[in-house]
């Protein structure tokens, strides 16, 4: 077993041990659920650690280093445009392989009893990650100070929730929590850190961060428009 294996596996453990122990000290102390949906909660655990180790196992091995191997080709090529075309179709394909998001996209279908296609607020919430993906990597690019993209975001954000029917506004708001997931997070972040680490004058502490925060205003502000759309 090597060493990035059981490292894994002990980040796995301190991850899910807390809520487990939680779980049954309340069904000893409190709850008494039958054993039998009991004993399917435990082995659901198993199969969440075995789950979570392989993903991490797969993220070290496959996801981080070709997002930054791909931030470190793309500026090579010169040109500010194709940097910033496959920004955006990176950021909408990684949005669309992230499983939180199909989750809440199958719980507004259901809920709203199809009215919210979940087709149609994936299709936004990628949208929405691959606009402000591209607005990270131009920020990178002419080194716009980050605080004014978040100032600017928040405030649209803001103004726009006056305009946008009620029940849409906690859904926007879910819809920038569920891009920060294990697919999307590793990514973009990778991605931006090949970016700074090839382009002469950057700081890839100063710079390759904010990327996900940057990533998490495009859903909330496309769900919004989504929502006044169908208003």
């Amino acid at each position: 077993m090597t060493s990035e294996f059981k490292e894994g596996l002990i980040e796995v453990v301190q991850a899910v041990l807390p809520i487990t122990a939680v779980v049954i000290l309340l069904q000893v102390l409190l709850i008494s659920m039958p054993w039998e949906e009991f004993a399917r909660f435990l082995i659901g655990v198993l199969f969440v650690m075995s789950g979570l180790l392989l993903f991490l196992q797969g993220v070290k091995i496959g996801l981080l280093p070709m997002g930054e191997a791909i931030g470190a080709e793309l500026p090579k090529h010169g040109s500010l445009i194709f940097l910033l075309f496959f920004a955006f179709i990176l950021g909408y394909a990684v949005t669309m392989a992230e499983p939180d998001v199909w989750v809440l996209a199958g719980y507004v279908d259901t809920v709203s009893e199809g009215m919210v296609s979940r087709y149609i607020l994936v299709l936004f919430v990628a949208l929405g990650v691959a606009i402000f993906v591209t607005l990270a990597m131009l920020r990178i690019v002419l080194n716009i100070p980050i605080a004014y993209i978040f100032a600017g975001g928040y405030t649209l954000i803001l103004i726009l929730s006056y305009f946008t029917p009620t029940d849409f506004v906690p859904i926007s708001f879910d819809a920038g929590g569920v891009t920060t997931g294990p697919v999307t997070v590793p990514f973009i972040l990778a991605l931006g850190l090949g970016v700074t680490a090839v382009l002469g004058g950057k700081s890839s502490f100063n710079d390759g961060f904010g990327l996900i925060g940057l990533a998490s205003i495009g859903p909330v502000l496309s769900v919004m428009i989504l929502g006044i759309i169908y208003s």
